[in-house]
């Protein structure tokens, strides 16, 4: 099984030029709140939801499925099914970001989307997914990763990168309720949209003296 760095944290060092590429794709959120923010408020629903839309177009058109997809757009997967199934216009997009990439032969796994797959990787490892687990994100078949990984040093060091950027790892990991499995009897989560918090904002008091 090739997980070996499992085992210990990830070495010291590495390329300064890995951590920022892996930073900035790990930081691409930061940057949208940014963006909005300079002109006078936090982005709208609205806006969240067709950013993310795009970002999976984006993907898709490199020939990436839709769970790589998912992960390059920064969104759950059931997510992204739920616009597939209630929003028309967005489902005609993807397919043609589909019918775009099969025109171009670039398939799932092929050499000519290599990039679009490294990407789909290191954002899942920097997320806390395991290399195997992001290796089956990205489409990758582990010999040919392996194969890479020994001919390039560079993506030596973005892996690495990746895996300092991981999450700390506690005791129990929160997962947003809408994100989590339904219990039965209970009314099921609205599909579309995400919530949006001012992080610079102080928590509200609680109320009832509590």
């Amino acid at each position: 099984m090739y997980e070996p760095e499992e085992s210990g944290p990830a070495p010291l060092g590495g390329s300064p030029e890995a951590h920022r590429a892996v930073a900035w794709l790990k930081d691409s959120g930061a940057v949208e709140h940014t963006l909005h923010t300079s002109l006078g408020g936090l982005p709208s629903e609205r806006d969240v939801t067709l950013a993310r839309m795009g970002a999976v177009l984006q993907a898709t058109a490199q020939g990436l499925g839709s769970p790589a997809a998912a992960v390059w757009a920064g969104v759950p997967e059931q997510v992204l099914r739920g616009w597939i199934d209630e929003d028309p216009a967005f489902a005609s997009a993807l397919y043609a970001a589909r019918a775009l990439a099969s025109a171009h032969d670039v398939k799932p796994g092929g050499g000519q989307h290599a990039p679009a797959m490294v990407r789909v990787l290191l954002v899942a490892i920097g997320n806390g997914a395991t290399t195997l687990d992001a290796l089956k994100l990205a489409d990758f078949r582990e010999r040919r990763f392996r194969t890479l990984l020994n001919a390039s040093s560079g993506l030596r060091a973005l892996v690495e990168a990746a895996r300092r950027a991981r999450p700390a790892r506690t005791h129990g990991t929160y997962v947003p309720g809408s994100y989590r499995p339904r219990r039965p009897g209970r009314k099921p989560a609205a599909p579309l949209g995400f919530r949006l918090v001012r992080r610079d904002a102080p928590d509200a008091p609680e109320s009832g003296g509590r």
